[in-house]
């Protein structure tokens, strides 16, 4: 399905002095989803839910900005995702900077809105904090999710600085509130230092998750990480949810917990493209702080990761 019927092209650099159009999530046009959008790309501004270094909430800015670079075909999978989809930017959730509730009612209740007129949701964030709401408005649609959920922590904790709904704990009160199904649940990446305190990983496991440990993912390699991800969820709805500092810091520093020894840009592209064929029904890409890399680099590699992931969901959505 074309673009043409929306009222912005496709993004492209003019020639005689590099002119751009506008700046959207990965190039893609602006639109709303009146326009009957396969795939609403959207931005959440959002880092209420932040610990140690706050500053996410500038990530969907900067990730329009570096789209720049983002062109419309995967070279490695020759899928173009806005020649299979209508594919369109609607914009930003709205927000209440000084209520945290309010803005978890915002944002599910914007979820929601884009899963009722028919399309996936892409979020760009934003703290980890967002995946819950977005999760709330996928599954009101869907029912109980599969997630696959790239990160270097668990995001099971049951509460973080006595708060129950921070960047920490989306996955915890994903399962409790019934937006998920943990056995579908697959962990890449984990790794870093960790308290004496071993109970968000022991409940993952008492609920069925599988987590893949950083030496797992080694030991396995970027193909095997997919086959298992493939083998655990199956053909279940799934939705994706991507914290960048599961990816090395070397490739992404700009993001509020870097933890070295990570998977490297190469091995995510490698395990995202090995997922294509699943039942892909939304995602959020997460923690990208321009202001801990304002030369925009780690944003750069955030909109590569949503380009793959949007490859996935438009092959998805075009395979139905």
């Amino acid at each position: 399905m074309s673009n043409a019927n929306l009222d912005a092209p496709v993004n492209e650099i003019s020639g005689g002095g590099s002119q751009f159009a506008s700046e959207t999530l990965l190039n893609a046009p602006r639109g709303a989803l009146e326009d009957g959008l396969d795939i609403a790309l959207f931005g959440i501004p959002f880092d209420g839910g932040s610990t140690l270094r706050p500053g996410s909430r500038h990530g969907p800015q900067q990730m329009r900005h570096m789209s720049l670079n983002i062109r419309q075909m995967n070279h490695s999978t020759r899928i173009n995702p806005f020649d299979l989809c209508k594919v369109a930017d609607i914009g930003d959730t709205p927000l209440d900077l000084f209520d945290q509730k309010r803005n978890f009612e915002l944002i599910s209740a914007y979820c929601k809105n884009v899963c009722a007129s028919g399309a996936i949701p892409l979020a760009a964030g934003g703290d980890h904090a967002i995946a819950l709401p977005c999760l709330r408005g996928v599954a009101s649609t869907s029912g109980p999710v599969a997630v696959v959920h790239f990160d270097a922590h668990p995001d099971t904790m049951d509460e973080l600085a006595e708060s129950r709904y921070n960047h920490a704990t989306p996955f915890r009160r994903a399962v409790e509130e019934g937006l998920e199904d943990p056995t579908k649940h697959v962990m890449i990446g984990i790794r870093g230092t960790w308290s004496n305190d071993y109970e968000a990983f022991e409940w993952a496991e008492a609920q069925g998750m599988t987590i893949l440990w950083i030496d797992d993912c080694f030991a396995l390699g970027a193909e095997g990480v997919a086959a298992k991800v493939r083998e655990v969820i199956g053909d279940h709805p799934t939705y994706i949810s991507l914290d960048v500092d599961g990816v090395d810091p070397a490739d992404i520093p700009g993001t509020c917990s870097p933890e070295p020894g990570g998977l490297r840009m190469r091995d995510m592209q490698v395990i995202l493209r090995g997922l294509r064929g699943m039942n892909f029904i939304g995602g959020d890409i997460n923690e990208v702080s321009p202001p801990l890399d304002p030369t925009g680099y780690s944003a750069l590699n955030a909109d590569h990761l949503l380009f793959e992931m949007l490859c996935l969901c438009a092959e998805s959505r075009a395979g139905k």
